[in-house]
C-alpha cells in the first residue's frame, strides 16, 4: 500500500482513495432538497387516497349519490398513480412519459387535488371528514403549483442532469475500486514474498 502511495507521489497523481473521498462524500444538496419534496408530495397523495377512500365508503354505504362514490373510486386510482409517479420507478415513467416532465406531473396532482375538493352537500354533516379533505386537496394543490411552476422554469430538466451527473460519480467511483482491487492485491504479494 505505501508503495502504491509512493508511485502517486512520484507521477503526482492523486491516489485512488483520494479521488474516491472526494467524489463520494458530498451529496448534492439539490437533489436531496428535491427527494425530500417528492417524498413530501408522495404523504400528501397517500393522504388524498385515504380522504377518497372514506368518502367513497361513506357514499356507498349511505347511499347518498353512487355517482359521487365512483367518482372519489376515480380519484383513488388517480391518486395512487400520483403516488407511483413520485417513486420515478422507470415502468411508470415508460408507461406515462409526460409524467416525467415537471409540467405534467403538477398538473396531475392539481387535477386530483380538485377530484378530492369536490364534494356534495350532505358532507357539510361530517365536519372531520370535510376538514381532512381540504387540508388534503390543498397541500396537493399546493404541491401541484409548485411541480408546474418549477416545470415551466426548467427545474426537472436540472434535476435529470444533476441525477446523471451523480450516477456518472458513482461508476468512476466503483471504477476506481475495481482498478485498486488487484493493485492492492499485488502489493500484498509482493510485501509477503519481501518478508519471506
Amino acid at each position: 500500500m505505501e508503495r502504491r502511495a509512493e508511485d502517486n507521489e512520484e507521477t503526482g497523481e492523486p491516489s485512488g482513495e483520494a479521488i474516491r473521498s472526494r467524489l463520494s462524500n458530498r451529496a448534492d444538496p439539490f437533489l436531496v432538497v428535491c427527494r425530500c419534496f417528492s417524498f413530501v408530495t408522495s404523504l400528501v397523495a397517500i393522504l388524498c387516497v385515504v380522504v377518497n377512500v372514506l368518502a367513497a365508503i361513506r357514499s356507498f354505504r349511505d347511499s347518498h349519490d353512487i355517482f359521487d362514490g365512483i367518482f372519489r373510486c376515480y380519484a383513488v386510482l388517480i391518486a395512487c398513480f400520483v403516488v407511483l409517479a413520485e417513486t420515478e420507478w422507470g415502468f411508470i415513467l415508460k408507461f406515462s412519459k409526460v409524467l416525467e416532465y415537471w409540467a405534467g406531473r403538477g398538473m396531475l396532482q392539481i387535477f386530483v387535488a380538485v377530484m378530492t375538493r369536490a364534494f356534495p352537500d350532505y358532507m357539510t354533516q361530517r365536519k372531520d371528514l370535510l376538514l381532512l379533505q381540504n387540508i388534503a386537496s390543498y397541500m396537493l394543490l399546493a404541491c401541484g403549483l409548485i411541480y408546474f411552476i418549477s416545470g415551466i422554469l426548467c427545474i426537472g430538466f436540472l434535476k435529470r442532469a444533476r441525477q446523471k451527473k451523480e450516477i456518472s460519480k458513482e461508476q468512476a467511483v466503483k471504477d476506481l475500486e475495481a482498478r485498486d482491487r488487484p493493485a492492492q492485491g499485488r502489493t500484498r504479494t509482493v510485501a509477503r514474498g519481501a518478508s519471506e
